[in-house]
C-alpha cells in the first residue's frame, strides 16, 4: 500500500463521526447499511452523512452498492487490513517479544457461530 493511501485512510478516520460510521459498518458486515439507516442510527442529517461517506469512500475504507433507490455501504475490510499491515510491517524492528502482544490483541474476539441443530425425523 502506498503512503498516500495510508495517509488518506488515517485522515478520514481521524474525525469522530467518520470513525463512528466506519465502526458501525464493521459491526454490520457483510450486509452493510443503507445511507439513510446510517444517518438515523447516528442521528446525523442525511446530507452530512453523505459528506462523511464520500470522504470514507475516497479513502477506500467503504464501498457502495445501489439497490433500487437505496445505496448500501459496507466497510472495505481488505483496504483497512492493508492500512493496518502497512502500520505494522516493520513492527518493533523485528523483535517478536515486543510485537507478539500487539498482534495477539488484534486477533479476532468474535464468538464462534452457534451450531445448528439437526431436526429429528419422526
Amino acid at each position: 500500500m502506498e503512503l498516500e493511501n495510508v495517509v488518506l485512510a488515517l485522515a478520514a478516520l481521524a474525525q469522530s463521526t467518520r470513525l463512528e460510521v466506519f465502526r458501525l459498518l464493521v459491526k454490520h458486515e457483510p450486509e452493510g447499511l443503507a445511507a439513510g439507516e446510517l444517518a438515523r442510527s447516528l442521528a446525523i442529517p442525511q446530507n452530512t452523512m453523505s459528506s462523511h461517506l464520500s470522504v470514507l469512500s475516497r479513502a477506500r475504507l467503504v464501498s457502495a452498492e445501489r439497490f433500487g433507490r437505496s445505496i448500501v455501504y459496507r466497510a472495505d475490510l481488505a483496504s483497512f487490513r492493508a492500512v493496518m499491515l502497512f502500520m505494522l510491517k516493520d513492527c518493533c524492528n523485528g523483535r517478536p517479544e515486543i510485537c507478539t502482544p500487539l498482534i495477539e490483541d488484534l486477533a479476532p474476539r468474535c464468538p464462534p457461530a452457534p451450531k445448528k441443530r439437526a431436526h429429528a425425523k419422526l
